[in-house]
């Protein structure tokens, strides 16, 4: 028996080898498009589903208004969900990236029914990008008034994220429209973060006379929010990573496209946080609360969560793919899945509101 007991032991190690080999080859890579499966403990519920490629979450009263790309406001309330029609007064685009993008109430909505949206249009064989305003009226959402029109779209890079600001003045974040140099260019719009009065005109204390230009040296931002000492963040694409998370300062210049990431350079901000130069987030969305930073990550698949006190992150709900935007109320945390834009790969019944308690 003594024997036998090292040929057994063989039998084991070489049983035990083969089986994390196994695992190794079955193992899939970590691609953008990669998915995990649904898990039965998460505490993230389901508001709604089946929404179409949905890019900005709003609410007022009890009613969430969902934006998706394919031109729809979805009203949902009360497990009710009611797809309202958008009149456009230019042809919606269909290119990857493009279509009606942010989407914000107006801070009197209730009474007024007015938001303002932010739509990559098609004029004969170009893009632009235009920022306008909707009104409400029996269940359809009509463009009425124009705020800034022929924004360059180019094929990416539409940034296209919409916020009412703590100072009353509306926030839109510019792509680069693919040209990098325009980032740096203070006579032109993209590439930047803009600051308008509500009526379409230039607040008289921007940091630039006559410009609606409130930072610029962005690639692709995405994402806005405001803690409540004031301070204002902002998400940005890095050039395949390096994705950063910005604090925002009137006037600044963060660089693109002369650094990234960690680079630094006189007379230009390098972010918060960045994803670094071998991992990608896409961040999107944000929402702050308790100077901790929620941030919807796309090919991340995740919220990413930022602790601006203790300089901590960690990453939240990586089982529902990508995730487009994020909003906090009332201790809740609300995301939207984005599987359906043609870059993930769409679970049952996606895309989806969920909420959860922070």
């Amino acid at each position: 028996m003594k024997r036998l007991m090292p040929f057994f032991l063989l039998l084991i190690v070489l049983c035990v080898a083969c089986t994390s080999n196994k695992d190794k080859e079955h193992k899939k890579p970590d691609k953008e498009d990669a998915r995990s499966t649904l898990t039965t403990n998460s505490t993230a519920e389901i508001v709604a589903d089946q929404l179409q490629t949905p890019w900005s979450i709003q609410k007022s009263g009890t009613a969430f208004y969902i934006a998706e790309r394919p031109g729809n406001i979805v009203k949902i309330e009360e497990g009710a969900v009611d797809r309202q029609q958008v009149m456009l007064k230019k042809e919606l685009s269909t290119a990857p990236e493009a279509g009606l993008l942010g989407f914000v109430l107006a801070p009197n909505f209730s009474t007024a029914k007015v938001a303002y949206a932010y739509y990559t249009y098609v004029e004969g064989s170009e893009q632009f990008n235009r920022i306008v305003t909707l009104t409400l009226s029996d269940n359809k959402w009509q463009e009425t008034d124009l705020i800034i029109d022929r924004i360059r779209s180019g094929t990416y890079h539409h940034g296209g994220r919409l916020q009412i600001g703590p100072d009353g003045k509306l926030y839109a974040t510019v792509g680069d429209a693919t040209q990098p140099s325009l980032a740096q260019n203070l006579d032109a719009l993209e590439g930047k973060i803009l600051r308008i009065n509500l009526d379409g005109s230039v607040p008289n204390d921007n940091p630039f006379p006559k410009s609606y230009v409130y930072s610029y040296g962005h690639r692709n931002p995405q994402g806005m929010a405001w803690a409540a000492d004031g301070t204002m963040y902002a998400s940005e694409h890095g050039n395949s990573a390096n994705d950063e998370i910005n604090l925002i300062e009137k006037g600044k210049n963060y660089g693109w496209p002369i650094i990234e990431g960690i680079d630094q350079q006189q007379g230009m901000i390098t972010p918060l946080y960045t994803s670094g130069a071998s991992k990608t987030w896409a961040p999107s969305g944000m929402a702050i609360v308790n100077n901790q930073l929620y941030v919807a990550a796309l090919r991340g698949s995740a919220v990413l969560q930022f602790d601006v006190t203790n300089n901590k992150q960690d990453e939240l709900f990586t089982e529902f793919g990508r995730i487009r935007d994020v909003f906090v109320e009332e201790g809740y945390l609300y995301f939207i899945s984005n599987n359906t834009d043609g870059r993930g790969n769409p679970q049952s019944r996606d895309d989806k509101l969920y909420r959860t308690p922070l």
